[in-house]
């Protein structure tokens, strides 16, 4: 049976406060009546709002924008679905606790439903961890025969697995994902995976511990949020600033020809991968193995893990350290199309990418590889997408405008994009990539210390005199290869892929507000395009189309989530 968490308690003392209290909790008032805004959201819930809101027109809104934010500050952070850390939340609009077995139940890849769940290949906890002074290793014989569903991750001893403990990575790709999803069904995230059982674990304590649910009770949690991109970090950093994958030319031709992924028709678009003749015919014995790599398409484009071809990287060009190594195949090329940069660049609006250890890796210090297990501070060269791209190639002014240092730890003395909000320094635009000790990535960080690190951001903004004109959205890449229930939207050949979790926190924020509009994580440059008057980004246009051609609504721009005080 799936239990909901207990009721969540009230605010502890260290849970990030609002200091703007003086705004009006209810909606946007004029004339006495709630002014709502869900109406002229693109995607909006057709329940939301209530008789006594009256919707503004998209002018109006647009007005309401250019005068109340003037910084949009996204923290991204990693690899969490949506279930995996709020799935007891309360007044979601498809509860975990409330899905049938029919819905949940996984499938092995012959199609049958599995009686129980495999093992957790390699353990749930593979490496010896101390957490509040008691250890933690937990094998992959200690537990098995969990029951065909959704489960609380637990130790052995069936105490509750605290979220300072990292546990095991799960694959995250962009076949994979699609394998999982199964049109919709949910019903292979175990078939394939990499993991077993682990990619239907959950953290039932959440309402408890997280400090991420606090600000979620306070502000306004969106529901169905899903990822841009079918897949991993690679793909979905891409797809927040550019809509859309990198492109490989010639691909056949070049270092990275041996990363082309093999469909069983032949066709490009097709996500049917041809198996290696020794994988594993049940996911009871293991996980899936392909006949070839999958880094890029048939038909070249990049869309799992290649690294940038600047530094920092995967690689060195032997003679120039600026550069990556254009010999080694797991180095995409430079990329020439649009990104989310360019277009506020084009506008006179400044931004910044603020990258976690991105100087301590420029100078040689981070160790330069994901999943490095258990060195800290990492870098994850695929995590900065910006790095891709010609406009912000190394020697450029535009590279030393916009590409900046996050810095180390957690305090302004160390972090420079937490010293840039204490000084009220912030562009209008601003992304913020935690270093990967702090990201919450399954593998090499846990959910405790990325969980209290962007409260602490949250706090610091909050505290910044930037903040009453602020909306901040806090989100992940990816789900990380954890298992959701709710089916994503009918999308394009790149997505939307499984849902994530999100949180839009600003003076002007609805509070305590659960959003059911239909977003994705091209929804935050929907929101920045909106702001600040850009041209529509070509991916954008292409999601929003191709969800209306299945039936559904186009992806929100955020301002569902919105209400202001019309005073």
């Amino acid at each position: 049976m799936i239990r909901k968490p207990a009721d969540t308690p009230p605010p502890a003392d260290d849970t990030p406060q609002d200091p703007q209290r003086r705004r009006l909790l209810g909606g946007l008032v004029l004339g006495g009546a709630a002014l709502g805004l869900g109406a002229c959201q693109p995607g909006a819930n057709p329940q939301e709002g209530t008789a006594e809101a009256h919707p503004v027109s998209s002018e109006a809104l647009d007005g309401l924008l250019r005068r109340h934010i003037q910084h949009v500050v996204v923290l991204y952070a990693e690899n969490r679905s949506f279930n995996n850390l709020f799935s007891g939340f309360p007044s979601l609009q498809q509860p975990l606790d409330a899905v049938p077995p029919e819905r949940y139940r996984q499938r092995d890849r012959n199609g049958e439903r599995f009686t129980t769940l495999p093992p957790i290949w390699q353990g749930l906890v593979p490496h010896k961890q101390v957490v509040n002074h008691r250890s933690y290793k937990i094998g992959e014989d200690e537990i098995t025969g969990l029951p065909n569903a959704p489960f609380a991750l637990r130790t052995p001893a069936g105490e509750p697995l605290p979220h300072g403990v990292v546990t095991r990575d799960l694959v995250h790709a962009f076949y994979r994902n699609q394998l999982q999803i199964n049109d919709g069904r949910n019903d292979g995230f175990v078939a394939w995976g990499d993991s077993g059982a682990l990619v239907m674990g959950h953290y039932a304590d959440s309402a408890v511990n997280l400090r991420l649910w606090r600000l979620a009770e306070q502000y306004t949690l969106c529901d169905n949020f899903f990822m841009g991109a079918f897949g991993g970090s690679f793909l979905n950093h891409q797809y927040l600033v550019a809509a859309q994958p990198p492109f490989y030319p010639h691909a056949d031709r070049s270092p990275a020809k041996f990363g082309i992924a093999t469909t069983l028709s032949g066709n490009a678009t097709d996500v049917q991968l041809r198996l290696a003749d020794d994988s594993p015919a049940s996911a009871m014995q293991g996980k899936a193995r392909f006949a070839t790599p999958t880094t890029l398409t048939p038909d070249f484009h990049a869309v799992n893990t290649m690294g940038p071809p600047y530094a920092p990287g995967f690689s060195q060009d032997p003679h120039n350290p600026a550069l990556a190594d254009a010999d080694n195949p797991s180095t995409c090329p430079p990329q020439t199309h649009l990104h989310i940069g360019d277009l506020l660049s084009a506008k006179g609006i400044d931004w910044a990418w603020y990258g976690g250890a991105w100087q301590a890796a420029l100078d040689g210090h981070g160790d330069g590889v994901a999943g490095k297990f258990p060195e800290q501070p990492n870098f994850q060269p695929h995590h900065q997408p910006l790095n891709y791209f010609v406009s912000l190639a190394p020697g450029t002014a535009a590279r030393r405008q916009h590409l900046r240092d996050g810095g180390l730890g957690e305090t302004a003395s160390s972090n420079h994009f937490l010293a840039d909000v204490a000084a009220g320094k912030l562009p209008p635009v601003t992304f913020y990539k935690p270093q990967g000790d702090l990201n919450m990535h399954a593998g090499y960080s846990d959910v405790e210390a990325g969980d209290r690190h962007l409260a602490s951001v949250v706090h610091a903004l909050q505290s910044s005199p930037q903040w009453p004109q602020m909306l901040v959205l806090i989100t992940v890449d990816e789900n990380g290869g954890w298992w959701d229930h709710v089916a994503p939207p009918k999308g394009d050949r790149w997505g939307p892929g499984t849902r994530v979790p999100a949180i839009v926190i600003s003076p002007f924020a609805k509070r305590g507000h659960v959003d059911h509009t239909i977003y994705d994580t091209g929804s935050i440059a929907r929101f920045i395009t909106r702001r600040f008057g850009l041209p529509r980004l070509p991916g954008l246009k292409l999601r929003e189309e191709s969800m209306i051609a299945a039936g559904g609504p186009p992806p929100g721009d955020l301002t569902a989530a919105l209400q202001f005080d019309a005073s």
